[in-house]
């Protein structure tokens, strides 16, 4: 058996009307799709857009790592 691994780290980003936390949810739920065997989010960025002073949606920048087949 073979414990040696190798990862890639990709970057993506959510947004929800909801919050920060539903933003990820969002990002993590859609990347799952198309990737397989993710590992590890984490948040390198927040941020919010606003619109007449209100804000309109929560933003986050993930780094996601999986695993990679063979």
């Amino acid at each position: 058996m073979d414990n040696n691994s190798v990862y890639k780290v990709i970057e993506i980003i959510g947004a929800s009307p909801k919050s920060w936390a539903d933003a990820a949810e969002t990002a993590i739920n859609r990347a799952s799709q198309s990737l397989s065997d993710i590992r590890v989010a984490e948040i390198v960025e927040q941020d919010l857009q606003i619109e007449e002073g209100k804000i309109t949606s929560y933003r986050v920048k993930l780094k996601v790592s999986f695993k990679f087949k063979g």
